[in-house]
């Protein structure tokens, strides 16, 4: 019985002095390399742009992308122009260029195939708290799980700058999460005009029509 406590107390010392070796003490300076266990990706195989590349028929690394293939940096097209997703923008941050002040108008042309984008958007990701009509009343609030939910239509929500929402969608607020990454910027924008659309639906009356439109409303 003590032959074998000694023999394991043995191999113990031998498994930790051997650790101890290629691990070596944190903080301890040396020219040597460090010895790795798990190297990662620090030194991958990889292709530098425009290097020789026999693997390829026109014999370089840097090939054109597929035919079909989508682009990630598309830019987005605002009612300013094309804004790339790196800009400082308010299509991108939701607040002006260069300021802290939040953006007061959709800087996305508001079409009807936006707003219906926008719709589909809200119902997927909106609708299950704030409810399909936007009053707070989602299956959530239903079951409990979220007891307070904001109704989209009060006027503090109403009143608020495209911008500020389109803030507190991107970060979360309270127990509302972060849509940010989840959506791209043209989905969140995509659904704070059918939102706006949402609200003129509950709060609009006929006095904002033109003569035309209230007449055919008789």
């Amino acid at each position: 019985m003590i032959r074998i406590i000694v023999s394991i107390l043995l191999i113990g010392a031998a498994i930790g002095a051997a650790t101890f070796g290629m691990l070596g003490l944190q903080g301890k300076m040396s020219r040597k390399p460090p010895f790795e266990l798990f190297p990662d990706m620090d030194r991958q195989a990889k292709l530098r742009p425009m290097e020789p590349n026999h693997f390829f028929a026109n014999g370089i690394s840097s090939q054109l992308p597929p035919a079909g293939t989508v682009a990630r940096g598309e830019p987005i097209q605002t009612t300013a122009g094309a804004v790339y997703g790196f800009e400082d923008s308010p299509v991108n941050t939701g607040f002006v260029a260069g300021t802290t002040n939040f953006v007061e108008l959709n800087p996305l042309p508001v079409t009807a195939e936006v707003i219906a984008h926008g719709h589909d958007r809200f119902d997927i990701y909106c609708a299950p708290c704030h409810g399909k009509l936007g009053d707070g009343n989602g299956i959530t609030k239903k079951l409990g799980v979220m007891p307070a939910v904001a109704n989209l239509h009060d006027k503090r929500i109403v009143e608020m700058t495209d911008g500020e929402i389109f803030s507190t969608v991107t970060h979360g607020k309270g127990l509302m999460g972060a849509a940010g990454p989840l959506l791209p910027a043209t989905d969140r924008w995509a659904t704070i005009a059918y939102l706006r659309a949402l609200q003129l639906s509950w709060l609009g009356s006929t006095n904002d029509l033109t003569a035309e439109q209230n007449a055919a409303l008789k």
